[in-house]
């Protein structure tokens, strides 16, 4: 959901003929108590079902960052239709000449929602390796939250048109205050206050009583309109009325560079030239708040927080823009979101290993300047009262079309994440407008000084650089594979004489020309999961029965001797193809490989006992932690499959996060022991450049008291923490686990 509740239009509708008299002036103080606590519950309800949902179907589709895209894809559009919702209910006929039909219509929609509530899907929702993830999560979040978030997405707009009705003359800019601080204060306690304490299931509870209670306010507001007096006709505006209207309209005066009109200089109607200028900005913020969220997520983390923060900033720009132009200043956000889109293509280019404090503070100064821009040139354009509706809906529909670029158009037309880099395109060229144009540059009354051409040429120069940066590795790429799951990129690596497997900016598997059945990176001899293996044969006469979550290029299959039997789980059917196709672990392996569709841990859910002596938890997603694999249900689900001296390995090499607190929690509560085994990266002797066949690892062994095999134990460090964390389905915190 990218556009806070609408302002209504404050020109009045024909109401039905035998309307009450007006309320008495005692009974306006509760008039505006009710409608504004029912705005508020609306709001809040409609931004805090957004997170709850999204965490709560996240892990069936292997925790992707795509979730959050498609998810907002499906919340947009449907912001969209409600805000139509209430244009039509009050501007076509023949809803706009009765309030009588007005009501009737809201509560046929009031009393389906309340009837059939029931937002957290049902098992019978959980996907199959056929479907496609895009088109099941759209039709999951139709079956349960669609007609609750439908409703509630016309709430604002229509509550405040109402109010105008049953309170003439008083301002309904207050209630559009207090709906976005609702919107705002819900975002911020999901990750804050809510999902750190409380469970999916009484998080459930609670939004529902609180959508009754809201249901309740909805009922006595139509109560109230019922009894109110008919209002003026539709093609006149009062005086006061207008006056409140216009007075929150941004001064476009050229105060402090900010270049705009006086609101009585607004026109009455606007062009299609204005109308494509909203659909543009609204865009253009919208498809940077995908596009960057995307790009977070998949070199962070996929959390709540990481996709709260940017839609609160964005929020939060809105805001600030339309409640007065003292806080947009055109000189200002001009230049300083360049500079950021520098320290952007910085990150990109050079910032892999830098502190994850400071990327994401770069991700998201960045962000909120583009919003600051993006919407403060909306409220700059802003049209007069009557085209308020239209004016709303226009950013709206922005919003909808950049969810269906981002989640349908760009997977298909772009190979790789391009609209990241078509964001930063977009945003340059917006900030170095506004800011010659703040300076009188453009009109010609000024003439732009050398200086500034060198800073533009600069700005220009980091975009392209990173733009052809990712369309050089696209054409020097062996393939490329987009889906729903990521960007997958083939390349050979002529210094060490490899082939190797991206994803993102980690590289998840590599295999040497020379040295082609002898195993790499991650899962080398000396590695944890290596020694493992070893120490397993040492203890046992027969062949090993493995299962691996994830499987990368296949490296895992080089440690297979005949009559192995090696399961690997994969969710990501193009991975298993080039694995087969561009690799030849699997093929030259001995042992008998099989291949298991589908998120791995709902696969192993479903599956009869394995009695695996090692299974291997490596699906991890770049940086990013698919957090519902090491919950406690999910460790429940893996001894399940072990057999009785089996064991555990979870391979937890991360840039940001110490999941050994995780996996000791996990040991502790089930009474296991713990093992870490950390090996070394080995640099190029002449050039002390590390080798990327050898870059170092972190690997967790966890085992039965008394099963850890002795030659294991001593290559590794015994674990006992003093802090460990454990994580359940219903609660998983990742600041616990930050590493220091």
């Amino acid at each position: 959901m990218t556009s806070p509740s609408t302002p209504p239009q404050t020109s009045s509708y024909s109401p039905d003929r035998d309307s009450s008299p007006l309320p008495a002036p005692q009974d306006l103080p509760q008039s505006a108590f009710w409608f504004g606590l029912t705005v508020l519950l609306s709001a809040f309800l409609l931004f805090l079902i957004q997170p709850l949902i999204s965490k709560v179907i996240l892990p069936w589709y292997g925790g992707t960052p795509a979730v959050w895209t498609t998810c907002m894809l499906f919340f947009q559009c449907l912001l969209y239709l409600g805000y139509h919702y209430s244009h039509v209910l009050t501007s076509v006929r023949p809803f706009s000449e009765s309030t009588r039909w007005q009501v009737l219509t809201h509560i046929v929609l009031l009393c389906a929602t309340v009837g059939f509530l029931n937002i957290v899907p049902d098992l019978r929702s959980i996907p199959t390796s056929q479907q496609s993830p895009t088109l099941q999560i759209l039709w999951t979040l139709t079956r349960s939250v669609g007609l609750p978030y439908f409703l509630l997405a016309t709430t604002g707009p229509l509550l405040l048109r109402w109010f105008t009705s049953v309170c003439p003359g008083k301002s309904p800019y207050r209630l559009y205050a207090l709906s976005n601080t609702g919107s705002l204060v819900a975002l911020l306690s999901f990750p804050f206050l809510l999902e750190p304490f409380l469970s999916i299931s009484s998080l459930d509870q609670i939004w529902c009583v609180t959508f009754y209670c809201f249901a309740g306010g909805l009922s006595v507001c139509i109560r109230m309109l019922f009894r109110s007096v008919a209002p003026l006709p539709r093609d006149h505006v009062s005086g006061e009325a207008a006056e409140a209207a216009t007075s929150s309209l941004p001064s476009t005066k050229t105060v402090s560079g900010s270049g705009r009109k006086s609101a009585k200089d607004l026109t009455a109607t606007s062009s299609f030239r204005v109308r494509l200028k909203w659909l543009s900005l609204s865009f253009l913020s919208c498809l940077a708040l995908l596009a960057e969220t995307n790009e977070i997520c998949q070199d962070v983390a996929v959390i709540p927080f990481l996709w709260i923060a940017p839609l609160s900033l964005y929020l939060l720009t809105f805001i600030l823009c339309f409640e007065h132009d003292r806080w947009y200043q055109r000189k200002l956000f001009g230049p300083l979101t360049g500079v950021l889109l520098l320290a952007v293509c910085w990150v990109q280019s050079f910032g892999a290993r830098t502190n994850l404090i400071v990327q994401v503070s770069i991700y998201f100064s960045a962000l909120f300047c583009i919003f600051m821009l993006c919407q403060g040139e909306l409220a700059a354009s802003r049209p007069a009262p009557r085209e308020l509706t239209r004016f709303y809906l226009t950013i709206a529909a922005g919003g909808a079309l950049a969810g269906l670029f981002a989640g349908l158009i760009a997977p298909v037309i772009f190979p790789g994440y391009w609209e990241h880099y078509l964001t930063l395109i977009g945003s340059s060229f917006l900030s170095t407008y506004v800011w010659m144009d703040s300076q009188g540059w453009t009109t010609g009354q000024r003439r732009a000084p050398l200086w500034s051409l060198g800073v533009v040429v600069a700005l220009a120069v980091a975009i392209i650089t990173v733009t052809a940066s990712a369309v050089q590795t696209y054409m020097n790429s062996i393939e490329t594979a987009r889906s729903f799951y990521g960007v997958l990129e083939v390349e050979d690596d002529a210094v060490e004489n490899a082939r190797l497997l991206r994803h993102g900016r980690i590289i998840h598997g590599l295999q040497l020309k020379a040295l082609p059945s002898v195993p790499t990176m991650y899962y080398g001899y000396r590695t944890g999961v290596g020694l493992a293996m070893d120490a397993l044969r040492e203890g046992k006469s027969k062949t090993l029965r493995c299962g691996f979550v994830g499987l990368g290029v296949g490296t895992m299959a080089a440690y297979g001797l005949p009559g192995d039997s090696f399961r690997f789980y994969e969710i990501n059917p193009q991975v298993v193809e080039i694995a087969e196709s561009r690799f030849t672990f699997l093929k030259n392996s001995a042992a008998t490989i099989e291949h298991v569709a589908g998120d791995a841990r709902l696969s192993l859910e479903a599956e009869p006992p394995q009695s695996y002596d090692l299974l291997v938890l490596d699906a991890f997603s770049g940086d990013a932690i698919p957090t519902h694999l090491l919950t406690q249900q999910a460790f429940e689900i893996y001894t399940r499959h072990l057999s009785d001296k089996g064991l555990i390995a979870f391979h937890v090499s991360n840039l940001h996060f110490d999941l050994t607190r995780v996996t000791d929690g996990l040991a502790r509560r089930n009474d296991w022991q713990s093992l870490v085994i950390e090996t070394p990266e080995i640099r190029d002797p002449s050039t002390n450049v590390p080798l990327i066949a050898s870059p170092g690892s972190r690997w967790v062994i966890l085992g039965k008291n008394g099963t850890l095999p002795d030659a294991l134990a001593k290559a590794g460090e015994s674990r006992k923490s003093s802090d460990p964390v454990l994580w359940t389905d219903d609660f998983s915190n990742l600041f616990q686990v930050l590493a220091r």
